[in-house]
């Protein structure tokens, strides 16, 4: 395989899991504020322009933080690369540049997720914008199912090595924010908006359901935390993503016949991953794990590009 079209594959891959996050990170945000009991207002719209890291490209606009101007700002706007539609016209670009490599399923959820924006100027009011994400995330579910149905060969491991790359980059995002997100004045740590928000990042990486069936206690912080860093059952969580990542790079070391700085990185934080406690992690500081963490993945992400020679 041509070292450009390995390229196209893997940010083929990120892209779909990036605008599929996205989506799930705005609706829940629009759940959180628009539809709770307790309106979370400003600060939960704050913490999803932090979670994407868009935080600085959105002050620049000067627009005041609302659920109308973020939910444009992550869905519509084309200036920065974290929107669903930047995203989205990334990843039809990449999939262009693979055509050949894709089946016609996969080829179509894309096209077609593309195409919800393209006569798109607003997301609309609160109903509008949660069908919109919706429809994102039915199309990128639809990319998933055909990508399972694809043969098990190299174009299909190059995608599914960018996905897990950028699942793993995401949920760490996600619990970092929230961990520091400060709770409005006068708020009490386990209250209702505490919880609220604790149950939107459950909602954001589909584990809700996870939740109640691996822990018999309600909801806590710490369980929380616990499932979405050490628990490799659940395919969003760090353990699960780091354990993908490694098992991806060994099939394609069997298919290229590459391997290299990437495998041995990736093993290497496997190796730590499974004795890691997540209760220790939260005493010696979870912020710092976390920081640290993300930047380890994109050291193993630059060690990929480095190993399969990408190019562009």
């Amino acid at each position: 395989m041509l070292s450009r079209t390995a390229s196209s594959l893997y940010w083929l891959g990120r892209y779909v899991e990036r605008a599929d996050f996205t989506a799930r990170l705005v609706e829940a945000t629009v759940r959180l504020d628009a539809l709770s009991a307790r309106p979370a207002g400003e600060a939960a719209w704050q913490s999803a322009l932090a979670v994407s890291e868009t935080d600085e490209a959105f002050a620049a606009t000067g627009q005041s933080v609302t659920q109308a101007h973020v939910a444009r700002f992550l869905t519509l706007d084309t200036s920065h690369p974290g929107s669903i539609m930047r995203c989205l016209d990334m990843a039809r670009m990449n999939a262009k540049a693979v055509r050949t490599a894709l089946t016609r399923d996969a080829w179509t959820s894309i096209n077609r997720a593309w195409l919800l924006f393209s006569t798109r100027s607003s997301p609309g009011g609160t109903a509008a914008t949660i069908g919109l994400v919706e429809a994102v995330k039915v199309e990128t579910l639809g990319f998933e199912g055909a990508m399972n149905r694809m043969l098990r060969n190299q174009a299909n491991g190059f995608i599914r090595l960018g996905q897990a790359i950028e699942r793993a980059d995401n949920t760490a995002r996600l619990l970092d924010v929230k961990y520091h997100l400060l709770l409005p004045e006068g708020e009490r740590i386990g209250g209702v908006i505490d919880r609220d928000q604790w149950t939107t990042i459950l909602q954001t990486v589909s584990a809700v359901t996870a939740y109640r069936w691996l822990y018999n206690e309600g909801l806590t912080p710490a369980n929380v935390i616990d499932l979405l860093l050490c628990r490799h059952e659940l395919p969003r969580s760090l353990a699960g993503c780091v354990e993908e990542v490694v098992e991806i790079l060994s099939l394609l070391a069997k298919r290229t016949g590459l391997q290299g700085e990437a495998d041995r990185m990736a093993r290497m934080r496997y190796a730590r991953m499974q004795k890691t406690n997540s209760r220790q992690v939260i005493a010696s500081g979870l912020h710092q794990y976390l920081q640290a963490f993300n930047a380890e993945n994109a050291l193993i992400s630059a060690a990929i590009a480095r190993q399969f020679r990408f190019v562009g």
